[in-house]
């Protein structure tokens, strides 16, 4: 794999964009429902399912990071309450999911300048309940890894969720903005 140069992630940035506004419609227009059939995993720490976001390919984009260290593309989606919260700039509610999904990535065959998302190595959701830790914002974290097509609960815990987030405490633990908000 090509290391990235500044063209590949202006590539990257501008794809980005184009499907975040392609993507965020206005709340007034049906959505087509995307079924999803997750498999039925739970985290061994806290218990959260990946059932409980069964229905993430109909939450909406609210952004996406590229992660240098992971070489790694990675999709932020908001189920309604939690994008209600990333458009007005409000505290997150009970009930709010964010999903991030981790794409490997590859060049475009038809224009090998730009780099696409290749397979899904990871989804990873946090949910605000008020039964999880106040010390962390309420939120609980979940990762699920994709190893060969099958996916699997993170055994190491969500220890380093925590500990990640941990460091975004002055925005409610939440490193994304929404980026159309600008």
């Amino acid at each position: 794999m090509k290391k990235l140069n500044n063209a590949h992630i202006l590539s990257i940035l501008l794809l980005i964009i184009g499907l975040i506004s392609s993507c965020n419609d206005s709340e007034n227009e049906k959505y087509i429902k995307i079924p999803s059939s997750v498999p039925n995993l739970k985290m061994p720490e806290n218990n959260l399912s990946f059932k409980e976001i069964e229905d993430y390919k109909n939450y909406k984009i609210v952004a996406t990071h590229f992660r240098t260290d992971k070489n790694e593309l990675r999709y932020i989606l908001a189920n309604k309450k939690a994008f209600k919260a990333f458009k007005n700039k409000t505290e997150f509610p009970e009930g709010s999911k964010i999903v991030k999904i981790g794409w490997s990535i590859k060049e475009m065959p038809e224009f090998s300048p730009a780099l696409v998302q290749d397979s899904i190595r990871r989804i990873e959701y946090m949910i605000k309940r008020n039964d999880f830790d106040k010390k962390q914002g309420n939120w609980g974290y979940a990762r699920f890894v994709n190893e060969k097509g099958t996916y699997k609960s993170w055994d190491e815990g969500t220890q380093s969720c925590v500990s990640c987030h941990d460091i975004a405490k002055k925005t409610g633990y939440v490193f994304s903005e929404w980026a159309l908000n600008q």
